[in-house]
């Protein structure tokens, strides 16, 4: 799989996964501690052209530099359970191809310190090229779970006794007035469609971040940091406002 731009490489490199690194030049002070890490590593590195780049790229934003890793790690939904902390935090991501919004979901993710992520396998964004890019990196950091079918990876966190909240804005209940101290998962949906059906009836609650202006709908990944930091909010002060 290739990656690209310096903070997704970087990020990979720390994390173990690189196997090659390509680079056009040795200049600036990010690619120079790109490839000193790299050598440090043992990773192979080669210098190429701007074209090399641009291909393995497919013209993404570059930054100079590519590289090739190994597989994502795929856990399963009782992988990211056995590990988790107390009490557990995990993101759902139902159907959202975007791959902006799902690298932009990642990097929150990862810096709140979420438990794992959970995706489907298909109608999905690809976690490789703009997702990796769009996360910074973050995506070498996460458990990442890829299943078959959403509604019954809820119904598996159900049963262990995570609390599966999903974010909808017709929904009656803020998201504010969430208990988010229980184990629980936040369940975001895809724009413009939002949560599906039957992803929606299998979540034990919905909750919805109120608007005060014309719009009445949040981008995906500005929704789901909302609702993530205030799970932090509310742990961290071991307090939560309680409907």
């Amino acid at each position: 799989m290739i990656i690209y731009g310096l903070n997704p490489v970087l990020e990979a490199l720390r994390s173990g996964h690189v196997q090659e690194v390509h680079f056009e030049s040795h200049g600036g002070t990010r690619m120079k501690q790109l490839l000193d890490l790299a050598t440090e590593r043992g990773v192979r590195v080669k210098h190429v052209s701007t074209g090399v780049l641009d291909r393995e790229s497919e013209r993404g934003v570059h930054q100079g530099v590519t590289a090739k890793i190994t597989a994502i790690d795929n856990y399963t939904v009782s992988d990211l359970l056995r590990v988790a902390e107390t009490p557990a935090l995990i993101v759902v991501l139902d159907n959202i191809e975007d791959p902006h919004n799902v690298g932009a979901i990642l990097r929150t993710a990862e810096a709140v310190g979420v438990d794992g992520i959970i995706i489907q396998r298909r109608r999905s964004a690809s976690l490789a090229g703009v997702v990796s890019k769009a996360s910074a990196g973050a995506i070498s950091h996460l458990r990442i779970a890829t299943v078959v079918n959403i509604a019954r990876a809820i119904e598996e966190l159900k049963t262990a006794g995570v609390w599966t909240v999903g974010l909808a804005s017709e929904a009656s209940s803020p998201y504010n007035l969430v208990d988010w101290s229980l184990p629980s998962a936040i369940v975001v949906g895809a724009e413009g469609h939002g949560l599906r059906h039957l992803v929606r009836s299998r979540c034990d609650r919905l909750a919805a971040i109120p608007m005060r202006g014309h719009i009445n709908s949040l981008n995906v990944s500005v929704a789901a940091g909302i609702a993530l930091f205030e799970v932090v909010r509310q742990r961290s002060l071991g307090q939560s406002s309680i409907e």
